[in-house]
């Protein structure tokens, strides 16, 4: 299991995201650039260093790779197709977990790549969860604790 926030822009967020993968046994995929160290060296927390695999190739390009590979692409996001993370059973192979940007969603060009999309269900009246809560959340469920 891969969380792979490749769009997400706040820094926080990349740090919640690096210990719900540890928690959960899963590693973390981000662009090989200073604001993605800088911001992981910030919020990596742990006591030990966490699986972190930084994609040095264009975003698309690695995740087109990852498929070909056999792994699973999946996005979190909104949309009418979308399965709902209730009904998601556990991952029974690789797994890359998509993570878009906070105000944007996932790139348009990453959606033909993408095996199966998940969205969480909201009851509120917000229109989606902030990008490290709903990318735990997909993480939990996927590994099965949930």
């Amino acid at each position: 299991l891969i969380a792979a926030p490749l769009w997400v822009a706040y820094s926080a967020n990349l740090g919640t995201l690096l210990r719900s993968c540890d928690a959960v046994g899963a590693c973390l995929a981000v662009p090989d650039t200073r604001h993605y160290r800088q911001a992981i060296e910030r919020g990596d927390t742990l006591s030990h260093r966490s699986c972190v695999h930084w994609v040095r190739d264009d975003k698309e390009r690695w995740l087109a790779r990852q498929r070909e590979d056999g792994a699973h692409l999946v996005g979190i996001e909104l949309a009418e197709d979308a399965r709902s993370l209730a009904h998601v059973p556990p991952a029974r192979q690789r797994t890359i977990v998509c993570l878009g940007h906070e105000h944007f969603g996932l790139p348009d060009e990453l959606w033909p790549l993408l095996d199966s999309v998940i969205q969480i269900p909201m009851v509120g009246t917000g229109l989606s969860l902030n990008v490290a809560v709903a990318g735990s959340l997909a993480l939990y469920k996927l590994a099965g604790l949930l």
